[in-house]
């Protein structure tokens, strides 16, 4: 169940020697049709990489027919040679599979002011567009991994005869002004670009813009939903928006599992609050609190790292009527002691964090995950 599960996409996934080890580093997704339909979103860090300049381009007119990635270099800050290579990668797919380079999305990931070979990346185009397959989504999946250490893939079938897939990579560098991530989502069913953008748009509000690993926004953040309409079948709007909803989370959730050194998973919720703005205003700031999340990783529920991390925040509330539960275990009840903190079991790799406002009825929730030492030395060893 991956990105090529819906009708009319193909997808490959091969090394073309971008990354040194020899891995699988350029992903090829191709729209065979019968539609063409496109919506995207894109970081809003405003120092964006290459791909995601020429990108935005491509995805203004609601068409895109493929998407190429590659992992093992960001094309970020490599200057005016950087925006003709995403260029060039965009005409070669043109060139292989018979599309207007215009439309064809550009993502790339990776280390950021280093140039990319673009013979190399000419080569694996080739290479991908000749490997080619409706059973090819697992290997693109594959080919778009940095410090992943597991290839993140769903799909759903919906009763009608229309379905939705997708692929995604994240691990680290997750603090989401749109996603920090590369995600490419396909679906069969008949759906005009201008409702996809709207669908793409409040799916990535609930889902990817809900996860927050690090605090660390990316230069290179790519989601891109393709339809083909090969199902034959136009759903309701708030059915696909359902769907499409479910399949982000499931992605948003295995990166949030696979988050760079992670020992724990965890999720934020904020309940009773004025309203949704407040709510994940509050989950965000406990999210990206290092003192809370080096608390978790260490096995101790801290709470008073928790009401910290509030008072940072313009939510309303009364600072000393805040209740702070985890793990099912009230901890702080009216901004004081409760329970026993040692009596929070945090053994496992989910950790449920509620923190209630007491300030209107409104709940929302942020995913995190704790700060250990390996995630230190992964991201002080990254380039090196």
């Amino acid at each position: 169940m991956t990105v090529t599960t819906p009708a009319g996409f193909e997808a490959a996934g091969v090394a073309a020697g971008i990354k040194a080890n020899g891995h699988r580093d350029l992903a090829l997704v191709v729209n065979r049709g019968p539609r063409f339909d496109a919506a995207a979103a894109f970081t809003t860090n405003r120092c964006q990489a290459n791909p995601v300049r020429w990108s935005r381009q491509v995805a203004a007119d609601g068409r895109v027919d493929a998407v190429v990635l590659n992992s093992g270099g960001a094309n970020c800050y490599t200057g005016e040679q950087g925006f003709q290579t995403a260029h060039a990668t965009a005409e070669a797919v043109a060139e292989q599979v018979g599309v207007s380079a215009g439309d064809v999305v550009v993502c790339s990931t990776g280390i950021i002011g280093h140039q990319l070979p673009l013979d190399k990346l000419v080569g694996g185009v080739s290479a991908a567009a000749a490997e080619l397959s409706a059973d090819g989504g697992s290997l693109a999946a594959e080919a778009i991994l940095t410090t992943d250490t597991v290839a993140k893939e769903v799909a759903v079938r919906h009763p009608d005869g229309w379905s939705i897939g997708g692929i995604a990579k994240g691990s680290g560098m997750i603090a989401p002004g749109m996603a920090t991530m590369l995600v490419v989502v396909t679906t069969d069913a008949v759906i005009e670009a201008a409702e996809l953008q709207q669908a793409l748009d409040e799916a990535v509000r609930h889902t990817f813009n809900r996860l927050d690993v690090d605090g660390c926004m990316s230069t290179n953040d790519t989601v891109t939903l393709l339809s083909s309409g090969a199902s034959g079948v136009s759903p309701a709007h708030a059915e696909f928006v359902a769907r499409l909803t479910e399949v982000c989370d499931v992605l948003a959730a295995k990166i949030q599992d696979d988050a760079e050194g992670a020992s724990h998973t965890i999720d934020i919720e904020v309940q009773h609050a004025a309203d949704e703005d407040d709510a994940i205003e509050v989950a965000r700031a406990v999210g990206r609190s290092n003192l809370f999340k080096t608390a978790i990783a260490g096995n101790d529920p801290n709470w008073g790292r928790v009401l910290a991390a509030v008072g940072t925040t313009q939510a309303a509330f009364d600072p000393f009527d805040i209740d702070v539960t985890i793990n099912g275990t009230r901890i702080c009840h009216a901004g004081q002691p409760d329970r026993d903190p040692a009596t929070v079991d945090l053994t496992s790799r989910a950790v449920h964090v509620l923190i209630d406002l007491k300030s209107g009825e409104t709940t929302g929730m942020v995913r995190t995950s704790d700060l250990t030492h390996e995630y230190v030395e992964i991201n002080s060893e990254y380039e090196s």
